[in-house]
Formats: structure tokens, sequence, C-alpha cells
């Protein structure tokens, strides 16, 4: 009877043993001769195979101590720079420094918050950064915040209260010193309470006329820039002012929309001017809402003669509706916005606007919630002014 072969039997048919190939660790090189990070082996049968090397764990205070010959608490006195009454000599000092920069040490923020230390992270909450303006609102942050040595952690809640508390719950649980909230929440109570019931530093940035209650705000002066492009338009020669406000929310204006609306409507009752009510329109914050709301203005049986949109964004929108129905700017109809976006200067013609002072806001919006964090302060409200921009899009009245 015949037995086969055990194809795992390591014998040659005279008997003789066949050779190990010994299973190697190589690194694997390219054509330049360098290592691609891989390791290499040989199989039982000779042909080469290749495993991911594992990545090395990161650095601790411990492996540092060890490097310098000190011990775990002199490097944590060091390296957070704390306090100690008897003063680290200096060659001890450099000694731990140089260690920390050889091993390329980074401290781990999360531990640090355990430890009840700053984690120099800063959360930012931003209602819709998909508005250009937004955006660049968070840019002049995270720039402030750099300055001051922190970090950004950022939240997009989509004007959804939902998403909102989620976004709170993450950055909360990444040990975010304070949280800067950026656009107006007066319609998300759940959010507001939620923020109140934590130990977070809460500062509200751009948030119109809300009142957040317990909370530092930083706002900008939406009448008095308003009043200041009104009173322009009026010794322009203009009566005939429309004004294209953002969409309503249950039935109410948000924030700066609605401060920007009340201050347009009393600059006109001040100056004893009156409009019919078709000339107030509300349109989707984006440009080609901004272009049908101006093209429905324009065709009233008696047309506005300029048009106040109550962002840039919306006022673009309605220089491309002026393009698109062949009327010349400012020649038949004079066009102004708010807030002096980038685009606004290089627009055509350069669109005359109102300008939010963004670096200032964000750097009184960041200190306030660096220095609540660090100490116990008196909520305060911040109202910055802003500053007309006279361009190109606004002049007299036209010949009629």
């Amino acid at each position: 009877m015949s037995v086969g072969r055990n194809p795992d039997d390591m014998t040659t048919s005279q008997g003789r043993r066949k050779p190990i190939v010994p299973v190697r660790a190589v690194e694997k090189r390219g054509s330049d001769g360098q290592t691609d990070g891989k390791l290499g082996g040989a199989g039982l049968d000779g042909t080469a195979r290749t495993r991911t090397q594992r990545p090395k764990r990161s650095p601790t205070m411990q492996d540092i101590a060890d490097a310098a010959g000190v011990s775990q608490s002199t490097v944590s006195r060091i390296l957070t720079g704390s306090h100690v009454a008897i003063p680290i000599n200096p060659a001890t000092r450099e000694r731990v420094l140089e260690a920390a920069r050889r091993m390329r040490y980074r401290p781990n923020p999360l531990a640090r918050g355990l430890r009840g230390s700053r984690t120099m992270l800063l959360g930012v909450i931003v209602r819709e950064i998909t508005d250009p303006f937004f955006a660049g609102a968070v840019d002049a942050i995270s720039g402030e915040a750099s300055k001051r040595g922190y970090n950004v952690v950022l939240g997009h809640a989509h004007g959804n209260t939902t998403e909102a508390i989620a976004l709170r719950a993450v950055l909360e649980t990444r040990h975010c010193d304070a949280i800067i909230l950026v656009g107006d929440t007066s319609d998300q109570p759940l959010l507001l309470k939620d923020l109140h019931e934590t130990n977070v530093t809460v500062v509200g940035a751009w948030q119109g006329s809300s009142s957040l209650g317990g909370v530092t705000t930083v706002n900008v002066d939406n009448r008095a820039g308003v009043c200041a492009l009104m009173d322009h338009l009026l010794d322009l020669g203009h009566t005939r002012i429309a004004f294209i406000g953002g969409r309503f929310a249950a039935g109410s204006p948000l924030g700066d929309i609605q401060q920007r609306l009340l201050a347009f409507s009393g600059r006109l009752t001040e100056r004893g001017v009156q409009i019919p009510e078709s000339y107030v329109v509300e349109a989707q914050n984006n440009l080609g809402s901004g272009a049908d709301a101006f093209e429905a203005l324009m065709r009233l049986p008696e047309p506005p003669t300029a048009v106040v949109a109550s962002t840039d964004v919306l006022a673009l929108g309605a220089l491309h509706g002026a393009c698109r129905m062949n009327l010349s700017v400012p020649g038949a109809v004079s066009i102004a916005g708010f807030d002096d976006l980038p685009e606004a200067e290089y627009s055509n013609p350069p669109l005359t606007t109102v300008r939010q002072p963004i670096a200032e806001m964000a750097a009184v919006a960041v200190r306030a919630a660096i220095d609540e964090s660090d100490h116990e302060t008196q909520p305060i409200v911040e109202m910055l002014s802003p500053k007309l921009i006279i361009r190109s899009s606004t002049g007299p009245v036209p010949a009629r």
C-alpha cells in the first residue's frame, strides 16, 4: 500500500533534508538606494514578502527624564514652565530641552487637560462656514489664537441645534480651554442652555442683537454702519432706496441682519423719507438669490434708485442682476453692501460697502476667551465701530 507524501515533508526523494531558507527582515530599497520604510522577508519558497514597519510610539516625559538623567517631575516643571521655589540649574534645563528636541517630544493636550493644565486648544463653532464673511472671520480668529500659542479646533453647526450640541460635546472632550460661537445663535436655545451647564468658557462673536446671558459677546455696531451708508445715499439725493435682507427664521430676522434692517428703516424715518413695503425683500445669502431679489425690485412699477444689501454677498449678486438687465451701475441704480469682503474691491464696479473690523473683533474675542479661561472675569459686551467705504457702485440719483 502506497502512502501519499506529506506536502510539508522537508526531505528530498534521496532522503536528504531540504535546506531551510531563513526568514529574514530586510529593508526594501528603491532605484535610488533609499529604503521605503517597509521590511521584507523571504518565504520558505524563496519568494520575497513585505510587511509595514510599526510606527514608533511618541516619547514621554519619562523617556526624556531617562535620557537627561533627571526625574520626571523635573522634566515636567521645565517643559510646562511651572513656578518652582528652588531654581533649576541652567545646565539641567538645557539638557532636558535638548533631549526633548532630539526626541521630538510633543505634549499631549488631552493629558494636560486631565491634569488641569491649559490644553492650548480653542474651540470654534461657526454657524455657516460657507458664508465668505464667516470663513474670513474664522481665519482671523485662528491667526490671533496662533499668536497666543493656541491651536483652533473648528466645528460647523450648519445652523442646526442638534449638530451644534454634538459639536460642543466633541470640543469639550478634547478639553478645549474655551469655545467661541461665531454667528448668531439666538434661534438655538438648547445649545445655549447646554453651554451654560458646562465649565467651559464661552464667548460669542457676531451675535447681533442677541443676548447670550452671562456670556461675553463681541459685536459690530450695525446701526452706526447702516446709518453712515444711508446718509451717504440720502446726501446723493436718493429717496427711493430698497433693502435686501437675509432669510428670516421662525418669522424673525436673525442677529446682524435684524439690526441692519432696523437701522435702515429707522434712518429713513429720522430723515423724513417714506418707502413702500415692496422695497424691503428677503433672500437667501448667496449670489443667485441676491441677483433674483434685485431683478424683482427693478421690475416694480416704480423701481428704486438705490439698493442696500444686508451683506456683500447679496450686493455682489445684485451687481450681477444689474448686468443681466443691462442696467448701468451707478448710472441707472446705485448698489451698496455690508462687510467689505475682499471681492468687494474688485467687483465691476467696485462696491461701496461698510467695512467690519474683523481683525480687531477676532483679537478681542480670542483675548476674552483666553483671559476668562485663566481668571474669573465679569462677562462684557464689546461693540466695535465699522467704517463706510465709498467706491464706484454708488452715485447721484439718475436723471429720469
